[in-house]
């Protein structure tokens, strides 16, 4: 057991941190959620910024570990959902680049009022984010995926405590150049993974 964690933390790359740390980011599109944070705030009139971050760290953990025991039961393997993953990721690049609605989410929340539903899932942690954790899975060490996690995690809780603040700081240009430099860094993660699986052999 001991050897066991040992060896998991020997594992640990600074480059890999950092890579996980601002794929994630991008995806999670934290800066980006400022708005809806910020009209949820206006109809619930306080959001639980402690619940909505333990919630968002407690999935994207989850399925960092049992992810794959979840695609075993429908026999897809990681190599396949990787480049799915890079399709998922592209899009999402693609509708922060050019300011589109790939992704339709219903962020009605009258019947479910709560800092878990539907800010933390699907919102933040949803489809995409879970898609690209495992496709971080294939490529980067657990333990510098987890700390990547941690990372932002720290970000979610401080945005969606100091939300109306950084709205007022940044102000609608600043957020916007925020999400189009996020989302040129998923098209580039995307492209990586097509060339990986596609012209590697």
């Amino acid at each position: 057991m001991y050897y066991k964690i040992i060896h998991f933390f020997s594992l640990f790359s600074v480059r890999e941190v950092i890579s996980s740390f601002l794929i994630l980011f991008a995806v999670l599109d934290i800066l980006g959620s400022i708005v809806i944070v910020i009209n949820l705030r206006k109809k619930l009139g306080h959001i639980h910024a402690g619940k909505a971050a333990i919630a968002v760290g407690g999935i994207m953990i989850s399925f960092l570990f049992f992810g794959q025991y979840i695609l075993h039961l429908f026999s897809v393997d990681i190599s396949s959902f990787s480049v799915t993953g890079g399709i998922v990721i592209l899009l999402l690049g693609l509708e922060m680049v050019l300011d589109v609605d790939i992704f339709k989410i219903n962020h009605t929340i009258e019947e479910n009022p709560s800092s878990i539903v539907p800010l933390a899932f699907p919102i933040m942690a949803g489809a995409g984010t879970l898609t690209t954790i495992l496709t971080l899975k294939a490529a980067y060490q657990d333990i510098n995926i987890i700390c990547g996690v941690l990372m932002n995690l720290i970000l979610v809780y401080s945005i969606i405590a100091y939300s109306e603040w950084i709205e007022k700081f940044l102000g609608k240009a600043g957020i916007s150049i925020v999400r189009k430099i996020m989302g040129i860094i998923l098209l580039s993660m995307a492209v990586k993974l097509f060339k990986t699986h596609f012209f590697i052999q």
